[in-house]
């Protein structure tokens, strides 16, 4: 069984290293074939004009919750979340949000816009990573004694927080994503 909590208990051999390293370009690769790289297409999204990124997005989401639970189902893998807060939350979301809606790519698609060759997300994109990451470890010794504290939740998943059983939650969110997947695709967003 994979324990993923320390790294002592991680390998990092060449194989799991190249490993991620084709799971990352076939990441890049789907990204760029379903156009969530190129700034059209986000600013799109944005606008609420086309679902694309929103559709590769939730799609990602019902895949890996499905795998991972599956995997952990069988004793392949371990979860363990880092410990949250809603203060976490709403700082996290602030960043992102301010940083996608300036320059319209996200952390993902930078990578995959910069593969494409789009200079925008070479120069704006790592320039922007580097401003917010500094700016946040400027001001983290401050946020974590106040905001980044509130709401705390420890380090549950929402399996763990209801006590229930993994599946309880994940059957219902796969259902409602997937439903929700089909009514976009059907109102032809």
């Amino acid at each position: 069984m994979m324990n993923l909590k320390t790294k002592e208990n991680f390998s990092r051999s060449p194989s799991q290293l190249a490993l991620g390293l084709a799971f990352g370009i076939a990441f890049g690769f789907l990204l760029q074939k379903g156009g969530a790289t190129k700034y059209e297409v986000i600013l799109q999204q944005l606008l609420l004009e086309d679902f694309t990124v929103i559709k590769i997005m939730l799609s990602a989401v019902v895949t890996g919750m499905i795998g991972i639970y599956i995997m952990k189902s069988l004793g392949w893998v371990e979860i363990y979340p880092k410990s949250g807060s809603l203060g976490k939350n709403i700082i996290g979301g602030l960043l992102f949000g301010v940083g996608f809606a300036i320059l319209g790519y996200c952390p993902g698609t930078i990578a995959g816009a910069i593969g494409n060759g789009y200079l925008d997300a070479l120069v704006g994109g790592v320039i922007g990573m580097w401003v917010g990451t500094g700016l946040f470890a400027a001001l983290f010794p401050r946020l974590n004694r106040g905001i980044l504290q509130k709401g705390d939740y420890g380090d549950k998943t929402l399996p763990e927080l209801f006590k229930v059983n993994d599946w309880v939650i994940v059957v219902p969110a796969v259902v409602l994503i997937v439903l929700l997947l089909v009514w976009i695709e059907s109102a032809g967003l």
